[in-house]
């Protein structure tokens, strides 16, 4: 009866260990400036390349960004396209950067830029916004709300904090 009773205790502790230790790594968005921030988040799996498109609010043209996941989960900026250089965007290459202009887009590329985490703020307009990640789309002006400024990073989170999040959906553009 002993060792049945001690059987289900270990059981249990280990059960909310796993429960609350983090082991999946995902692409989170939290939202700032919140009393309780709500995290919306993509599930990461063998994929390390991500890419966030938009379209420049004043080109009215599509930027696409390239990203990496780091083995320490940070975001490494690989490259910028992008088809005019007027406001926002860079008409020079600096210090670890390459600037090329092939079939009308700019194309700037970064040696080693890394960082944490950005924000990322979901303008009330009608441009897109998406995360491509594997061969997957997220609209992130529908999955997010407008107005809203959010933590943009790659981290581990616990199971607890999968089921307290929302899980972004996917659709085509």
């Amino acid at each position: 009866m002993k060792r049945l009773a001690l059987l289900i205790i270990i059981i249990v502790v280990m059960g909310i260990v796993l429960f609350v230790s983090p082991m999946f790594t995902v692409i989170s968005f939290t939202e700032t400036r919140m009393n309780n921030p709500q995290m919306y988040y993509i599930n990461v799996f063998k994929d390390k390349n991500f890419e966030i498109r938009y379209t420049h609010s004043i080109h009215l043209t599509d930027v696409l960004e390239k990203y990496e996941i780091t083995k320490s989960r940070r975001l490494k900026l690989v490259s910028m396209e992008y088809e005019d250089v007027a406001v926002g965007m860079p008409a020079h290459a600096e210090e670890g950067q390459t600037l090329t202009y092939e079939n009308g887009k700019y194309k700037l590329e970064y040696e080693n830029t890394t960082m944490d985490q950005f924000t990322l703020y979901i303008g009330n307009i009608d441009l897109d916004l998406y995360v491509n990640y594997g061969d997957k789309n997220y609209n992130l002006k529908k999955s997010l709300k407008r107005g809203n400024s959010y933590v943009f990073e790659v981290k581990k989170v616990s199971l607890y904090d999968k089921l307290k999040g929302v899980v972004m959906k996917n659709e085509d553009r």
